[in-house]
């Protein structure tokens, strides 16, 4: 089989998602007004395009998202002193589970799924509350790390803002996001909620591989 030379991410169109043809993505994007959508050269540049916002990737050439020896000290390493989380969907909606681990083993310490019709952002928002309501409920001081900026997004503003309709196959895993976000809005936290960045430090451990 003939390697993709690209992939398509539409974050605004028709139908959000990854794409591997120039004509399925074209078919997303048409006669949608203000379209966002750009390509990759990998499957997992776009997988983490797509968990982050247009306005990350909009006008940058391919060696701006190459860092730089400066930008990898400035960077640093990982705080080992956390866990990371992260989650996999096949498909978008598709088979979602995510997972926490500790960052530094990679140890698992909560992984749940699969679920029916899921996304993988639903993934992302639960698992970092999940990581939350671990933490606390060990009083542990060690921070989260998560590679979905719009994840971080939703649980600062304590919701799930999933465009996906709730539907009986789905069903479940809306029960499990109200629950979070009931947490969200019940309880208090401090831990530290941390970007990883994956540029510097590679996949992040919690990563599922499906590549």
């Amino acid at each position: 089989m003939a390697k993709k030379s690209k992939f398509y991410v539409v974050w605004k169109g028709k139908r959000p998602g990854i794409y591997d043809t120039w004509q399925d993505c074209k078919a997303a994007i048409t006669g949608y007004k203000g379209a966002e959508y750009k390509s990759f050269a990998t499957f997992d540049q776009a997988k983490k395009a797509y968990n982050g916002s247009y306005n990350d990737f909009k006008g940058k050439k391919k060696d701006e998202t190459i860092l730089s020896p400066i930008e990898l000290l400035k960077i640093g390493q990982p705080n080992y002193h956390s866990i990371a989380v992260d989650a996999a969907s096949s498909g978008n909606p598709g088979i979602m589970e995510y997972q926490g681990v500790d960052t530094k083993t990679g140890k698992i310490l909560f992984k749940q799924g699969p679920f029916q019709q899921g996304t993988n952002n639903i993934g992302e928002f639960l698992a970092i509350v999940h990581g939350l309501a671990f933490l606390k409920k060990r009083n542990s001081d060690r921070i989260i790390y998560t590679d979905s900026r719009t994840a971080m997004s939703w649980v600062r503003k304590k919701t799930c803002n999933t465009k996906l309709p709730e539907t009986p196959q789905n069903r479940a895993l809306f029960s499990l996001i109200k629950r979070a976000v009931d947490w969200l809005n019940k309880n208090q936290y401090q831990t530290p909620i941390v970007k990883w960045e994956t540029k510097a430090w590679g996949e992040i451990p919690a990563d599922f591989g499906r590549k």
